[in-house]
């Protein structure tokens, strides 16, 4: 190729946004998905909505493991609960995705639930219910930025949001407890549960606790679907150069 084609071909690349499949349920609300739209659109990538009736059909250059239903607790030897819903045929699809993608380095976010079945996935565990484990934490189930979180320095997040401390909201009734395999804790909330985990020797491999999808306003989360995009970009143009 020449070096006039070359070039013609590096800013098409340049130019096409990488794609970002978004892992979901098939019953997730409309504006639950247009955040998830939204904030990967704003970042510069293009959304793919996977799920258990919109399985994976073309190539991606990140992944989002997205929040939803509690994880099915035979996945990590938990007491099933009948009063939670759950979603087999999802956690068959992110765990085949993770299986799959992983170890080729994809770039990949986990969020809220997402961030638990990707510790699930390296063998980590769960704390089944936060309130029923510590009976003294109070419900702080939110979707404005109300919880405070510290963030370990020197690790990849606390770089990304460019901050130690931050507020975030917080739908969740579960959390990490033992984090899994190749995997390390990056922050934690007042009451010293686990809100941000990530991979030790991967790329970008992140798991928050939090929805950064909701904080639409919020230029420190918004970063961090930026980074996932700007990375999913960067794998999109080492794999053409290969």
């Amino acid at each position: 190729m020449d070096s006039a084609k070359r070039s013609g071909t590096d800013v098409k690349s340049r130019q096409t946004r990488p794609v970002i499949g978004i892992t979901t349920s098939d019953h997730k609300s409309l504006l639950a998905w247009w955040c998830d739209w939204l904030s990967v659109w704003r970042a510069g990538g293009k959304p793919l909505r996977i799920s258990p009736s919109r399985p994976l059909t073309q190539a991606v250059d990140g992944l989002v493991i997205g929040g939803g239903d509690d994880i099915g607790a035979q996945r990590y030897g938990g007491e099933v609960q009948l009063d939670v819903r759950i979603d087999p045929a999802r956690d068959e699809l992110e765990l085949d995705l993770l299986g799959h993608y992983l170890p080729s380095r994809l770039p990949i976010l986990g969020i809220c639930r997402g961030a638990q079945m990707i510790n699930i996935h390296c063998g980590g565990s769960l704390i089944e219910d936060i309130q029923t484990t510590y009976s003294h934490i109070k419900n702080r189930r939110m979707v404005l930025p109300r919880k405070r979180i510290e963030i370990e320095p020197f690790s990849q997040l606390a770089d990304i949001l460019n901050r130690r401390y931050c507020h975030v909201n917080s739908l969740h009734h579960q959390a990490v407890d033992r984090p899994g395999n190749g995997l390390k804790v990056v922050a934690h909330d007042r009451d010293d549960l686990v809100q941000a985990i990530e991979g030790e020797r991967h790329p970008f491999l992140i798991g928050v606790q939090w929805h950064p999808e909701f904080l639409l306003f919020s230029r420190s989360q918004q970063r961090l679907i930026r980074a996932l995009v700007e990375a999913a970009r960067q794998q999109r143009q080492a794999v053409s150069t290969e």
